[in-house]
């Protein structure tokens, strides 16, 4: 069976402040994704993967991302 992890994601705006955007399980499939990726898809906003933790207190992936600007 395919093992999930909690992952948040925080949003960091450009003046610095940062938000919790969302929570949700990932499969191990899509973590081992992160290896190859620095952009991710998330309520069809496009965002730039800056940097991640692994939080073991909670058993959490934590990453943060910034919105990419299309001009």
């Amino acid at each position: 069976m395919d093992q999930q992890m909690s992952v948040v994601l925080f949003e960091k705006s450009q003046d610095g402040g940062v938000r919790e955007l969302e929570e949700r399980l990932w499969n191990s499939s899509m973590i081992a994704a992160l290896e190859h990726v620095n952009y991710l898809i998330v309520g069809g906003r496009e965002y730039e993967t800056v940097e991640g933790r692994l939080n073991v207190d909670e058993g959490k992936l934590e990453l943060l991302i910034v919105p990419v600007r299309h001009e």
